[in-house]
């Protein structure tokens, strides 16, 4: 039987179908209807009955998407596709396709990805962090993604800042109504946040790398602040989960820098003599997130 994985996004709905191997058999991207959430039911039902009829066989299938289902209500919570909050999103694709599906948030799909044959390939404890826009992550343990009671699990963006400085307090203003949170800081406008603040000029995050590398040394502080927040954050997660590996995916885990520069500074927070966790990039880039909703079959 072919595994099929679906990755909702914001501006497109992907689709694949791997072998039992891993071996990618059939790929399909249509664009995400707006604001229409019975047509994104359909675009996902004939994305998954397309891929069916193409290779003359039935599958699995699993769905990744921003948020997660609730487990007190079964409905579809803190999603940016915001026409799916609050929608009975796996009830609904459950009995269109007529069959039992799975269903995770996004960055549990990445992780898992990276866990089952990507970069973090016979780790036992896999930590998968998306940084772009937002900050999501993802813990795979035995290849096998943790989902927790609140359905929760590797929600890393929207804790503290660790140790955070004086001027870190009290930190920007999330969407989630706190401040302070770690996605405020590591996010691609958290960065272009701190560069306008003591810059005056308004960049993305690539230009500041760009400006950084050519010697612009505002750019430089920024990112350097940027390395110390992020190894203060991983620094967290290592203390309490003690992973083998970390995957940085998202726009940010492009930063090439922060691969070696990061673990030389999380060695000053995390609580041990030598810390042996990677930091590694994705293995499968932008293809992690539905290649993992089409394992959540592996077990």
């Amino acid at each position: 039987m072919i595994k099929i994985g679906i990755d909702l996004g914001g501006t497109k709905i992907e689709g694949i179908a791997l072998s039992e191997a891993g071996e990618e058999l059939f790929r399909e991207r249509v664009p995400t209807p707006a604001d229409d959430y019975l047509a994104i039911m359909r675009c996902i039902i004939e994305l998954v009955l397309d891929m069916e009829q193409t290779l003359n066989q039935s599958g699995s299938v699993g769905v990744g998407t921003p948020g997660a289902v609730s487990p007190a209500s079964g409905l579809l919570k803190n999603s940016n596709t915001v026409c799916m909050n609050g929608k009975p999103v796996y009830e609904d694709l459950k009995r269109l396709l007529g069959r039992e599906i799975r269903i995770a948030n996004d960055a549990n799909c990445f992780a898992l990805s990276e866990a089952i044959d990507g970069a973090g390939a016979g780790a036992e404890v896999v930590f998968g962090v998306i940084v772009g826009t937002g900050t999501g992550a993802g813990v795979v343990v035995r290849s096998h993604s943790l989902q927790g009671p609140n359905a929760i699990a590797g929600e890393w963006g929207h804790n503290p800042l660790p140790w955070p400085q004086d001027q870190e307090r009290p930190g920007p203003l999330c969407y989630c109504g706190k401040s302070g949170c770690i996605e405020t800081w590591l996010s691609g406008p958290g960065l272009s946040r701190d560069y306008l603040e003591k810059s005056g000029e308004a960049l993305d995050a690539k230009q500041i790398v760009e400006r950084a590398t050519a010697g612009d040394e505002k750019a430089e502080s920024c990112l350097q602040y940027y390395e110390d927040r992020m190894a203060r954050g991983l620094a967290h997660v290592i203390n309490i989960l003690d992973p083998d590996v970390i995957v940085l995916g998202g726009g940010m885990g492009n930063i090439k820098r922060l691969y070696s520069n990061v673990p030389r500074r999380w060695e000053e927070y995390v609580f041990s003599d030598r810390v042996d966790t990677k930091l590694v990039p994705p293995k499968f880039g932008d293809s992690s997130g539905v290649r993992g909703a089409a394992w959540l079959w592996n077990d």
